[in-house]
């Protein structure tokens, strides 16, 4: 028989859909997905791509409110929904909801197997408060294995005791097909669309201060002018702090600076495409999927060592430049050196291709079908 696997996710993320799929298609398990929410508007301007969904799933009723910092969500209905769908094995997408917590004791009463599907590094700002660790701790004793998608996460929970036996990885990936096909079309065209610069360098992402922009703007204005008049630097996402970011922006002369706001998936490709390199300058960040995304695009990649991703995608000199956070110097001398070598673009481009496609859906599906099958049997 077949173990029945429920996830418990938050929302309807569009890089969720093609792992899901991916999953749904294993002979292996049998896969119900919970959604706790359809999407966070107040925080991602995503799609939900309800037509693209090939798995079962149920979205459970919500309540959410945003407070300071804190983002509240709470659920009806996730005890009844796991005791229709009666599964083998339940894995939590984190345990900062109400309703993981809920299916974690619901799983221990039944003596069903939890796992924890999560992607916290020893980088991430939330680690650290008193009241999150010891939560954190309580919750990583209900769990019998864990799911990670790389080095960063692996290393963080053995540093809190997790025996290696019990960590499964199940690498972040995106819809690689997609993105090479429609990053292909793009390069059709030759050169980037009338509203892009001819040259640039693109972050793609929430505009807020933890996220490294105006270590990024700091840095493109300490370029060289020479570079900089024919360089142009597009922030493709919105934010809180894009309007700060735009009033310093204008200041930067010579200097091509573009807003062009939130992108949404496919559109964002073309973005991607003509670009000199993906930045990605976070200050905390558990992964970084439009890592992924670039370098399914072909792109060269300048990201921070914070970021959960780059143990495992970006080998420094190699397909990229790896700099520490909050440091516009080091940001500034990978940008200079990108701009000024057309080969070496074109050299780590094509190694981020190669690296990529080994961290596609299916690639992610078979360490979900590793966990699943070590944990159901464990347990």
């Amino acid at each position: 028989m077949r173990p029945k696997l429920v996830i418990i996710t938050e929302i309807i993320a569009p890089y969720r859909i093609p792992v899901f799929n991916a999953l749904a298609k294993r002979n292996e398990l049998d896969l119900h997905v919970i959604f706790l929410s359809e999407n966070d508007p107040s925080l991602r301007q995503w799609r939900v791509y309800k037509e693209e969904i090939e798995f079962k799933y149920d979205v459970l009723p919500s309540w959410r409110r945003r407070v300071a910092h804190f983002n509240l969500l709470v659920n009806r209905g996730i005890a009844t929904t796991l005791g229709r769908i009666a599964p083998d094995v339940v894995a939590c997408g984190g345990y900062s909801y109400l309703a993981a917590w809920q299916a974690a004791y619901w799983a221990k009463a039944r003596r069903v197997p939890l796992m924890l599907w999560t992607e916290s590094t020893d980088s991430d700002a939330r680690s650290g408060r008193r009241i999150t660790e010891s939560l954190k701790r309580h919750f990583l004793n209900l769990c019998q294995s864990f799911v990670v998608p790389g080095i960063a996460s692996t290393n963080y929970l053995r540093s809190l005791g997790i025996s290696q036996n019990r960590i499964f990885i199940a690498s972040n990936a995106i819809d690689i097909d997609r993105f090479s096909q429609l990053s292909e079309e793009a390069r059709g065209h030759r050169r980037p669309p009338h509203d892009l610069p001819s040259r640039y360098f693109v972050y793609v992402g929430r505009l807020v201060r933890a996220k490294g922009v105006f270590d990024l703007l700091e840095a493109y204005s300490r370029l060289a002018l020479e570079i900089r008049d024919d360089i142009g630097l597009v922030f493709a996402g919105d934010g809180r702090d894009r309007a700060e970011l735009t009033q310093l922006a204008a200041r930067i002369k010579p200097g091509n600076i573009r807003f062009p706001g939130f992108i949404h998936r496919d559109k964002l490709v073309r973005f991607y495409t003509f670009a000199e390199a993906l930045v990605f300058p976070t200050h905390s960040e558990p992964w970084g999927l439009v890592v992924n995304e670039a370098m399914c695009c072909g792109l060269p990649v300048i990201l921070t060592n914070v970021a959960g991703c780059a143990a495992d995608l970006v080998q420094n000199g190699w397909n990229g430049f790896v700099v520490p956070p909050e440091d516009a110097s080091e940001l500034a001398a990978a940008m200079m050196h990108l701009a000024a070598d057309s080969s070496l673009r074109a050299e780590m481009g094509a190694r981020s291709v190669r690296r990529i496609q080994a961290y596609s859906p299916v690639a992610w599906s078979e360490g979900i079908v590793r966990a699943v099958s070590a944990t159901y049997q464990a347990g």
